[in-house]
């Protein structure tokens, strides 16, 4: 914790769901705490710890490409109770930073928590950041980097509602089979789409749901498009920083990067990193995406 004074500062603590997808220095760095969602694999239950330490990630989409299916786990409401008295021992209050509500239960146990550890001396509260993957985690990078500047709970609190559908999401996945497993696109779509290489382009909207946009013939289009609205809609008075997240295909996110930076925006691509399994289990491997702050979502 930052030794800060600054009026009625408290010390508190951010506390994150593995959902995020951000790499574990980045945790490091800010001192986070992880809720962490699960996955099955083969009838075996995984944490989905964000250094993937209990299976590499790697090896989780070779398993995919072999055919194996993956499923995933809500948190439990006690997972996140005994987190918040760990950091009310500590004399922390406590922010949590939710996996969109739309997309997961995960926010309904920290409400269930919340409710629960209301009353006591510090204080705990809960955003539903309607965000996902590296979306969620870009979010929650720029509170902690607030935080670090010594901003108080209720400031870093009401800087998250106001920046949240300013999160953009843009992806693209490399197997339609994933996405109608999920229910986001019909059978006949999926085997039509993979028959002729259509590539669907997909983003979150201001609910926090999963939402097909567009779909384009090829690979190398989808990436451009994902390019586009990064033209069309950033906001850089809000942050000039871009994740991008894949799902085992560095050589295709790293193109996008410089893609990216080749716009002349002022935009520094911060993290090129995985889509962690919790995310993968419902894209696939090849999985593209691309988040920023916008205008609009």
């Amino acid at each position: 914790m930052f030794d800060l004074v600054k009026g009625d500062y408290m010390p508190y603590t951010i506390i994150i769901n593995s959902s995020s997808d951000l790499p574990q220095e980045i945790v490091d760095q800010f001192g986070l705490q992880v809720v962490h969602l699960k996955f099955v694999l083969n009838n075996e239950t995984f944490p989905n710890y964000l250094d993937y330490h209990n299976l590499p990630v790697k090896d989780f989409y070779a398993r995919l490409r072999k055919g194996e299916m993956a499923t995933t786990s809500q948190i439990n409401t006690v997972d996140y109770e005994e987190l918040i008295q760990k950091e009310f021992d500590k004399g922390n209050d406590v922010l949590i930073l939710s996996f969109s509500s739309a997309l997961s239960g995960s926010y309904n146990a920290g409400r269930l928590a919340v409710e629960a550890m209301s009353g006591k001396k510090h204080k705990v509260l809960l955003v539903d950041t309607k965000a996902a993957s590296l979306g969620e985690g870009l979010l929650i990078y720029l509170a902690a980097l607030k935080q670090q500047e010594g901003k108080t709970i209720d400031e870093v609190y009401q800087y998250v509602e106001e920046t949240k559908l300013h999160i953009a999401h843009w992806f693209t996945v490399d197997d339609l089979m994933f996405l109608k497993r999920g229910g986001r696109v019909s059978g006949a779509s999926a085997i039509m789409g993979s028959i002729l290489s259509i590539k669907p382009v997909l983003h979150v909207d201001n609910e926090g749901r999963l939402i097909p946009r567009l779909k384009v013939m090829g690979r190398k289009k989808a990436i451009q498009s994902l390019v586009d609205k990064v033209k069309e809609t950033v906001d850089t008075s809000i942050s000039n920083v871009v994740f991008i997240s894949h799902a085992d295909d560095e050589t295709t996110a790293l193109m996008a990067k410089e893609k990216i930076e080749a716009l002349n925006l002022g935009l520094e691509v911060k993290v090129v990193h995985f889509i962690g399994p919790v995310i993968g289990a419902h894209s696939g491997p090849g999985t593209i995406a691309v988040f920023f702050t916008a205008t609009h979502r």
